[in-house]
């Protein structure tokens, strides 16, 4: 059996869960890589068969999707070659974590695209949604990859087909400590405004992780570094709590560590409202911008003690498990038909 394992390459996440996912994958079946975007900071540590430009959003400096600049870096023409480049049908199905390259030339070609992110998880009806509803953004976490079936990750099982999320090896194994910082990652803000907010609260410590740089800096109480998974990891383990976007990974992966948790979801970007809405809903602090307005939020949060603490247990081999016993046996008898039936009929078939 011989499977494609798609992952979206715009931002981190993804990639962080398929460090734990593909080990668990091989175990199983023959297993190639597809990453596709450009505006990840992780590397993985497996051959990648192939690597697109695919569709990625990219991030502004203003607390948002650029929707301007993703607009323009967009090449549809590109897209539509990498997509019939894919040599989609010498696979028996696709696990696809948001991937369109691999989700198009499946749906193009009949060939069976399994969903296995966060996304499916925000499109179930049962999970959580804003009060301000946005069609189009829910339009496009839709349309963009699209999926034979869903199964989705988030914080909490809200219907049968989500499951809690994969904390990866190296969150899980980390020794956690309190040594007063706080970590910092709004990758949607420039680093003048995150001085400039931040520097309001002197005497509270911040560690800032930016896309914005490429060397370490200081500006009195705050210190500026690159994206660097071991160091992000090893900040937010030793940190008082953390502030960041209304991501996946990142807060999933502070309420696993017991820390402190305050977020401010991306405009223009659905998924981060949905996820502000869960998270609100457990009880983390939500703001709607990082503004001078909202600074007394801010000292109230770092004064607080109050935090969510989630033991996420590690069911990453049961949840492959899941899929593979739902659908995959199904895929593979159909399949098996398929190529019985044109063994023993051959119409149309050149001689």
């Amino acid at each position: 059996m011989k499977i494609l394992y798609a992952i979206q390459g715009t931002g981190n996440g993804h990639l962080s869960r398929a460090r734990d996912i593909v080990p668990v994958l091989q175990n199983k079946c023959q297993v190639d890589i597809l990453v596709s975007g450009y505006q990840s900071d992780v590397e993985l540590p497996f051959d990648v068969k192939y690597k697109f430009n695919g569709l990625s959003f990219i991030f502004g400096k203003k607390g948002g999707v650029d929707i301007w600049n993703t607009y323009i870096k967009a090449n549809t023409k590109r897209l539509y070659k990498e997509i019939k480049s894919l040599p989609i049908k010498e696979y028996d199905f696709v696990i696809n974590d948001f991937e369109p390259v691999s989700a198009w030339a499946c749906y193009l070609n009949k060939v069976p695209c399994i969903s296995l992110s966060h996304q499916a998880a925000v499109l179930d009806k049962s999970s959580p949604k804003p009060k301000k509803k946005d069609y189009i953004g829910k339009f496009i976490l839709k349309n963009y990859a699209p999926v034979s079936v869903r199964y989705g990750l988030h914080f909490s099982r809200y219907s049968k087909q989500i499951f809690t999320p994969v904390i990866r090896k190296e969150i899980r194994e980390i020794e956690k400590c309190d040594k007063g910082h706080y970590t910092v990652y709004l990758p949607s803000y420039e680093d003048e405004k995150l001085i400039k907010i931040l520097g309001l609260l002197p005497d509270v410590k911040w560690q800032v992780f930016s896309k914005h740089t490429k060397e370490n800096a200081n500006h009195d109480n705050i210190e500026i570094f690159p994206i660097n998974n071991e160091g992000f990891i090893e900040s937010m383990a030793g940190s008082a709590g953390v502030l960041c976007g209304a991501g996946f990974e990142a807060p999933a992966e502070a309420m696993y560590m017991g820390k402190k948790l305050m977020v401010i979801p991306m405009k223009n970007q659905y998924e981060q409202q949905c996820n502000a809405a869960a998270l609100k809903s457990m009880g983390v602090p939500v703001l709607k911008k990082l503004r001078k307005k909202n600074i007394d939020k801010i000292k109230k949060w770092v004064e607080s003690d109050f935090r969510i603490e989630i033991t996420y247990p590690d069911i990453t081999e049961k949840i492959i498990n899941y899929i593979f016993e739902d659908h995959v046996q199904k895929i593979l008898a159909k399949n098996k038909w398929k190529k019985d039936f044109q063994l023993a009929f051959p119409i149309g078939r050149k001689k």
